[in-house]
């Protein structure tokens, strides 16, 4: 099979295209383009097989022969995309790796506003207050796909959800996950509309997660990995469980936590 046509090549490192894809690891240039990177090409065809048409398509040598490469290929350019062939050293550039995916995609970032959530059309939906850490928030959109979750809501300063490092970790899910966001008076405001409970998590409950009453649909409320819930946020769940600790750990990793939570919610 041919490469892609019509291809371009690339071969510097200088190409404006190039710079552009490579810019995208830092959160301002994502911000003000509205674009984020994707590597591999079974999440390109995930993203697309969701209904996400990449931007731009760039692949090496090695993946030219690769039927879905065409599948990808047509999509982008059907969406008025940009398929472009180029070198080994240009994909390590652009993934920071020095044994990187041989194809990257470049797509637009979605963000579902608050008022378009429609709680009932899932049994479980996931809020994360000023998570930190974009592994942990990658990992907590996959555990959400795979547990039919409707969404997750990120509530006050998180760390950003189409950041490389955080798309890495959902491995595909950030593009079958509704992704909101919201100020901690946004959230409030809104979740005085939520039709089922409202569950947060505290060292400081006593009710065991898995004795709680949970009246479906549930939303999950996580705090920070360092603080945890602030009292505000507390205060607005219906039922603040704990997780009990057996051994001597303390606390559970968030996404870890997370997972817990919602596969007991849902369960």
């Amino acid at each position: 099979m041919n490469a892609p046509n019509p291809a371009k090549t690339v071969t510097s490192l200088s190409n404006n295209t190039v710079k552009a894809v490579r810019a995208l690891h830092m959160r301002k240039e994502r911000e003000e383009s509205g674009l984020f990177l994707a590597e591999g090409l079974k999440i390109v065809i995930e993203a697309i097989d969701c209904g996400h048409a990449p931007k731009i398509i760039m692949y090496g040598r090695d993946a030219a022969d690769h039927p879905m490469l065409q599948k990808a290929a047509q999509a982008c350019l059907k969406s008025g995309g940009e398929v472009i062939e180029v070198n080994r050293e240009i994909l390590e550039k652009v993934s920071r790796r020095d044994n990187p995916q041989a194809v990257v995609g470049v797509f637009r970032q979605v963000f579902t506003p608050l008022s378009a959530i429609v709680p009932e059309s899932a049994p479980c939906w996931v809020a994360m207050q000023a998570v930190r850490d974009p592994g942990n928030l990658g990992t907590v959109i996959r555990t959400a796909d795979a547990a039919g979750c409707g969404g997750v809501i990120l509530v006050g300063d998180c760390v950003d959800p189409y950041s490389v490092e955080g798309v890495r970790a959902t491995m595909g899910s950030i593009f079958a996950v509704k992704i909101a966001k919201a100020t901690i008076q946004e959230f409030l405001a809104w979740r005085e509309t939520w039709p089922g409970s409202v569950v947060g998590t505290l060292l400081t409950a006593t009710v065991d997660h898995k004795s709680a009453d949970y009246v479906k649909p549930s939303l999950i409320l996580m705090g920070n990995e360092q603080q945890g819930l602030p009292p505000e946020l507390a205060a607005a769940c219906d039922v603040n469980v704990k997780i009990p600790m057996r051994g001597r750990a303390d606390s559970l990793n968030l996404s870890v936590a997370t997972g817990i939570m919602i596969y007991t919610v849902t369960g």
